[in-house]
């Protein structure tokens, strides 16, 4: 049974609710999400509701961006040999998609891609990408969601007479690596106003730099702003500030002049109606990032920067294969986790999961880990062999920095990296009894009770009659939905079931039609929460919901969508 979640509504200055519910004329719960998101006055929110490309920073405010812009121009003028360089990830292939294709349009030289290898090479900038660059007389290099930890490898590349232009949107180290230029907003002396993009939004401030140094209009730029809503989806950047805009107008782009790529992916995913934030993380992100996790993401690339119509169905089968595959192995490999685990009995009184596993796909393991979270809530690392090699991903649960405790492990360790919620690291094959050992003390002395429980965060408490086709009018002007502007939370208290109408559907899922005092019925599904059936028939319950659109048969209704269902009073 998935454990039990502790309910929180957030906080909210009421002030700021009653000063937009004034200024906006609107339902009060729609002005308390917006507070929540940032927004505290009419300006404000028109600018929510309406973004505007107008609106987004001059790119030459971004620390090194003119000198690169210099650097390129220089060698188109000499026709010097320019390769792309990306992560093998939806970002990494995205950006190197949207520079290539630029590039292509603005320089008729010698240019191309180079997407390392996830198993042969490994995350980052390889020494065997850079022979190839050197071997084949490239001088000029630009990385893109990735470079700015590869102070060694660029160094060498230095030395082979290749400059490096970094565009990378990670965290920087103390140590800046020697590059011809860095664009990263995140470097402690860039001014940049906006520091979350993707690292195809970086690569889409390059190349709107150029455009606006060759006074080219700035459509030639927009046009790739499906690839940049794609690359924001995917990487789980936060959908506020730039990135709202910039996904804003790529989904737009993606609805109405989708480039070719895009368009197939959404057929071959069974989606006819427009698509939306969502479809890019769940239908076209798996389908693009199973390239790299299975085979070779350079496909990926190739599949993006595809024209001829004739050329695309062999190569979004392909990836739609890869797919296929990942969700074959993922399955699997899940199974067999959750079987070590529920064996186990010292491991399911652990405060973290790790688990070895040498035959295990390493294109899987994170995905799996965070399936492991949804059964066992715990800080969760899974580790195969690569190489002669244990290496693997980490996962984390709300506020446990899981970075920071591998980083207290480093001396097991050959190579880690990574951020607040998700780490990668390799390590002797020798070192992983001790490791596993040192990090469950290490997760055992520093997390939290309220960490070891999953939360959900209540936007607003909610009476059954708001939902209502007006109401969810309000809701879908918010999107895009993303980190810190996530699809809204609700809670209704007091429901009872309708005529006993709420059933079990698949074994699984909870089919509810609920109502309150007042009057109101609303149907719901609530996927794998058919263990909740008896408080749903024994009533009254509260329930956490998310709003939607159900569509059948051509007809579209609105339902609630649950998140969790509790005991009422």
């Amino acid at each position: 049974m998935k454990p039990d979640k502790r309910w929180t509504i957030r906080p909210v200055n009421e002030e700021t609710v009653n000063r937009l519910s004034d200024a906006l004329k609107i339902n009060p719960a729609i002005c308390r999400i917006l507070a929540l998101r940032g927004v505290h006055d009419y300006e404000s929110a028109r600018l929510f509701f309406r973004p505007e490309l107008s609106h987004l920073p001059d790119p030459f405010l971004m620390k090194g961006i003119r000198k690169a812009v210099d650097r390129i121009m220089e060698a188109i003028e000499w026709h010097e040999r320019i390769i792309v360089y990306g992560d093998y990830d939806v970002d990494g292939t995205t950006a190197v998609a949207l520079m290539y294709s630029f590039l292509k349009e603005n320089y008729k030289g010698e240019l191309s891609y180079y997407i390392p290898h996830r198993y042969r090479e490994g995350y980052g900038i390889s020494r065997q990408g850079v022979d190839f660059a050197h071997d084949n007389g490239y001088t000029l290099m630009i990385t893109l969601d990735c470079g700015i930890k590869s102070v060694e490898i660029i160094d060498y590349a230095r030395s082979l007479g290749i400059d490096v232009i970094v565009c990378d949107h990670h965290l920087p180290d103390a140590q800046l690596p020697p590059a011809f230029s860095i664009l990263n907003p995140k470097q402690k002396d860039c001014t940049y106003p906006f520091k979350e993009l993707s690292g195809c939004g970086i690569g889409f401030k390059l190349a709107s730099a150029l455009a606006m140094h060759l006074k080219q209009p700035m459509e030639n730029v927009y046009k790739y702003l499906d690839l940049v809503a794609t690359s924001i989806a995917a990487d789980i950047v936060p959908m506020d500030g730039e990135n709202r805009i910039l996904a804003y107008y790529g989904i737009k782009r993606i609805n109405e002049s989708p480039c070719l790529a895009i368009s197939t992916l959404k057929e071959l995913g069974g989606v006819t109606r427009p698509l939306t934030i969502s479809d890019l993380v769940f239908v076209i992100g798996p389908r693009v990032n199973a390239a790299g996790r299975m085979d070779d993401a350079r496909k990926a690339v190739e599949f993006f920067i595809e024209t001829d119509p004739e050329k695309i169905p062999p190569l979004a089968a392909a990836l739609h294969s890869d797919n296929d595959d990942r969700k074959e192995v993922d399955k699997s490999t899940t199974e067999e986790a959750l079987a070590l685990i529920e064996n186990d009995l010292v491991m399911l009184q652990r405060k973290s999961t790790v688990l070895y596993q040498p035959h295990w796909h390493k294109g899987v393991v994170g995905i799996v880990a965070s399936r492991l979270i949804d059964h066992y809530y715990r800080p969760t690392i899974l580790l195969t062999s690569a190489n002669g090699k244990a290496t693997g991903s980490a996962r984390s649960v709300s506020g446990f920095n899981i970075y920071e405790a591998i980083h207290e492990c480093r001396d097991l360790l050959e190579n880690y990296g990574g951020h607040f919620y998700a780490a990668g690291m390799t390590m002797s094959e020798n070192n992983v009894d001790a490791f596993i050992k040192r990090f469950e003390e290490i997760v055992s002395s520093t997390i939290t009770a309220d960490q070891q429980v999953p939360e959900i965060e209540i936007d607003a408490d909610i009476p059954l009659s708001f939902v209502k086709p007006a109401f969810f009018n309000l809701i879908k002007q918010l999107e895009p939905f993303g980190p810190a502007n996530m699809k809204p939370v609700f809670m209704t208290r007091g429901l009872r079931d309708y005529q006993g109408n709420s059933s079990i559907v698949k074994e699984m899922h909870l089919r509810i039609i609920a109502y309150q005092e007042n009057g109101s019925v609303v149907e719901g599904i609530g996927f794998g929460l058919a263990d909740k059936y008896d408080i749903v028939k024994n009533g009254p319950f509260d329930m956490v919901y998310n709003i939607e659109e159900n569509e059948y048969n051509g007809n579209t209704r609105l339902q609630v969508r649950l998140v969790d269902v509790r005991a009422g009073k």
